[in-house]
């Protein structure tokens, strides 16, 4: 689930009996699964865009990372820009863009284009995301809310139990004999509708006094994010690979004394320092980008060892899933609502051992039953996974944010968000090294399969090991949850430091 930068959320209320509310819940909603669908949908229509496209393995990295970069370097900006230009107004913006950018994914005639298109899908991603929770502060009193989170996080679940699905129903199904296609032209009715229905029903609301836009953080961020990956593929790993993350080095660099610069200038920086000095915001941030690096490696390294190396349909990729996304709904739900609060911390840390067991076991039946593995086989430790995912990803952001002080509270949710999906990124761009790497390039067709294999249980060993060092982090958080730490970060109520609570715009 994305966090959004809320802090600036409007306090005026709308009247109990306006019924237009629960159509602007609808819409933003809809926006909101649209965007975990995507996510998911793409992985498991990868090999038929490679079959059918010709697209190089480099290629296929980038039409998944390429839009996780774009949204990670915009999550931020996006926020910001919702509350200096409006949010409704933002929003659609982001939907109608998202939408357009839908429409040349699916028409993309090769695959610069479609790695181009996506790209322009995760911006457009990053300005109508962050408005979604922000849009409902604005427009449900508070006595509403939690019923309004509870269905935000059944939206969840369901967009991650049924984008593989989707997917793999969308793709096998071949509609209109476009392939994989569809998967993305799903979004021009939805997108359409979300755009003629929201600029009716959803009101609009800004923060009047809002911090300003900081370009030079944006560019710097995103040169921070694309210089590393993008090079360090394109000219050759290892030794090139370590020259652009140096580069990275530098360009992060200048990016923390150029932040500390204009904070002291004008207080409106992109990112605020001070918050990695608070211990528990700073290991939190490292175990969410650490984890988003073992989903970036796991998911697209599953997905290529399931339809490529195993030669499964799309739909029995989709289907063999199931366990994981089941798993993962319903563990989170469990985590944050029985287990969290009577055991705070060790919660979290259980999780990440239990998905590194459930790793460990697919890795030693993958190793022992090669390529007459069957789903049967893999439900147990994808289960074994899914439970631990969801013990970890439903309470993380409340431990992350419990000792942030209350004004930094929606900037900080913001970095969380953005540095997960830095995460997500760098993982698939590590698919290069841990999967792509103990491959050779050229295989007769026999081979296919006995590579793939050894390249999944390589790639899983590195997992199971980022997730070692999730655990180890984990200790850095605080023992109790958010509620029970005294001064804990409030998202829901509390304006940024120095501003005014915002207005309703008519």
């Amino acid at each position: 689930m994305h966090s959004t930068d809320i802090a600036h959320a409007p306090t005026q209320e709308p009247a109990p009996g306006d019924r237009r509310r629960w159509f602007a819940l609808a819409i933003v909603m809809t926006a909101a699964f649209m965007d975990l669908v995507d996510v998911t949908i793409v992985n498991i229509a990868v090999p038929s865009i490679q079959r059918d496209e010709g697209a190089t393995f480099s290629q296929i990295q980038w039409i998944t990372a390429g839009y996780a970069l774009a949204f990670a370097a915009g999550l931020v900006t996006g926020g910001r820009l919702g509350d200096i230009h409006g949010r409704k107004r933002v929003f659609l913006v982001g939907i109608g863009g998202f939408t357009v950018a839908s429409a040349l994914c699916g028409l993309a005639v090769n695959p610069e284009m479609l790695v181009a298109s996506r790209i322009l899908q995760g911006a457009m991603a990053a300005l109508m995301v962050p408005q979604v929770l922000s849009i409902v502060h604005a427009t449900f009193p508070a006595h509403e809310r939690g019923k309004v989170f509870g269905l935000f996080g059944a939206i969840v679940g369901l967009g991650a139990v049924s984008g593989p699905l989707l997917g793999a129903l969308l793709t096998e199904g071949n509609l209109f004999g476009l392939e994989w296609r569809p998967i993305f032209l799903i979004n021009l009715p939805v997108g359409v509708a979300a755009l003629v229905l929201g600029s009716r029903f959803i009101t609009e609301s800004k923060a009047p006094r809002a911090l300003k836009l900081d370009l030079p953080g944006v560019a710097l961020v995103t040169l921070a994010l694309l210089y590393p990956l993008t090079q360090g593929r394109e000219l050759g790993w290892p030794v090139w690979g370590y020259v652009s993350m140096a580069g990275a080095l530098v360009v992060f660099a200048a990016l923390v004394a150029y932040e500390r610069a204009k904070g002291a200038r004008d207080g409106s920086p992109l990112i605020e320092l001070s918050l990695f000095r608070v211990k528990s915001f700073a290991a939190g941030i490292a175990v969410q980008t650490v984890f988003g690096v073992g989903l970036g490696v796991f998911f697209l390294v599953w997905t290529l060892y399931m339809q490529i190396g195993l030669g499964w349909s799309a739909l029995r990729a989709g289907l063999t899933g199931v366990p994981f996304s089941v798993a993962v709904s319903v563990a989170a739900g469990i985590s944050v609502q029985q287990l969290v609060p009577r055991f705070g911390r060790k919660v979290l840390q259980a999780g990440a051992l239990v998905m590194a067991a459930g790793v460990v076991i697919y890795l030693v039946e993958a190793d022992h039953y090669g390529l007459g593995i069957t789903s049967w086989q893999m439900a147990l430790p994808l289960a074994v996974m899914g439970v631990g995912m969801g013990l970890v990803v439903a309470p993380l952001t409340d431990a992350v944010l419990s000792e942030v002080p209350r004004e930094h509270a929606g900037s900080a949710s913001g970095l969380i968000n953005t540095v997960q999906q830095m995460g997500n990124a760098l993982g698939l761009g590590l698919v290069s090294v841990v999967f792509f790497g103990v491959i050779d390039e050229q295989l007769a067709p026999a081979e296919v399969g006995p590579a793939f294999v050894d390249g999944f249980t390589h790639a899983l060993g590195w997992v199971a090991a980022v997730l070692g060092a999730i655990f180890l982090l984990m200790f850095a958080l605080p023992k109790r949850p958010a509620q029970h730490v005294e001064g804990a970060a409030d998202v829901e109520e509390t304006p940024a430091a120095g501003q005014k609570k915002p207005e309703l715009v008519p």
